[in-house]
């Protein structure tokens, strides 16, 4: 595996993830997803990073999906492994205990917009272009894009996008809520670590439960969803951090969370 293959820097309790093979577009092969793997789980259990980016290098690419060089080189039982190993990864980052931003730096097609999809915030440069093409090679997204993208631009919009395996421009998925914001891109990371600095400012603990209550009541019914809210509300009330809000606003200062 090469050693440059994934570039991690982490600054100001932002951990910055750059998929590191802009040759081929930065696609996806085993050791990325691997490498990527092991990033995200190590994450997890940082105290010091509250807010996670991944982008992409390279002037052209986010991510342009499975490295097809690679995968027409695989028997069968080793796409069923492939495939397996990138939706794991894929719930791996939605469900990751940290807000994680993905900011598509140009074209991010198939498992591309899966990884976008599985973040919690899209920023995108005006150059991206998106979309779930697999339905072109005559297969189906397999990383989580046919349950995603629904959830997130309705039922209809998203047989539409599967079914023809059309690409939406960064204006388009503005439109129909694929990306939460558009810019150019050399203001790309900038815009990206804008949102992750206001995010830090916020109590970690209260970040993760709120992701915690809007993935999982977003899947239940409206009842059973506010019973996850109330019992995630419960996990923040014995906090140090919860105090130190009250203390901050009445002192009208800036609060310092810990995380405790």
């Amino acid at each position: 595996m090469s050693e440059n293959i994934l570039i991690l820097e982490e600054k100001n309790k932002i951990a910055t993830i750059t998929l590191n093979r802009p040759q081929v577009m930065n696609s996806l092969n085993f050791d990325l997803l691997f490498a990527l793997k092991e990033k995200i789980e190590s994450i997890r259990f940082a105290p010091n990073i509250r807010v996670v980016i991944i982008t992409g290098a390279g002037e052209k690419a986010f991510c342009s999906g499975a490295d097809l060089k690679e995968r027409a080189t695989l028997p069968p039982i080793k796409v069923k492994e492939y495939i397996y190993t990138i939706r794991g990864l894929f719930s791996l980052i939605e469900n990751l205990n940290k807000p994680v931003i993905a900011g598509v730096n140009g074209i991010a097609l198939g498992g591309g917009t899966e990884l976008a999809l599985a973040s919690d915030i899209r920023i995108v440069s005006s150059n991206a272009l998106m979309g779930l093409t697999e339905t072109r090679l005559a297969i189906i997204p397999g990383a989580g894009g046919t349950q995603r993208l629904p959830r997130l631009v309705g039922k209809g919009k998203a047989k539409e996008l599967i079914f023809t395996g059309r690409k939406v421009t960064a204006a388009e998925a503005l439109d129909i809520g694929l990306a939460n914001q558009i810019c150019e891109r050399k203001e790309l990371l900038d815009k990206c670590m804008e949102m992750a600095s206001m995010i830090c400012k916020a109590g970690p603990i209260a970040i993760e439960q709120a992701k915690y209550a809007i993935n999982y009541g977003l899947e239940t019914d409206i009842n059973t969803g506010l019973g996850i809210e109330s019992n995630a509300y419960m996990v923040t009330i014995p906090t140090q951090d919860r105090l130190e809000g009250l203390k901050a606003f009445k002192e009208k200062r800036e609060p310092i969370y810990k995380g405790e």
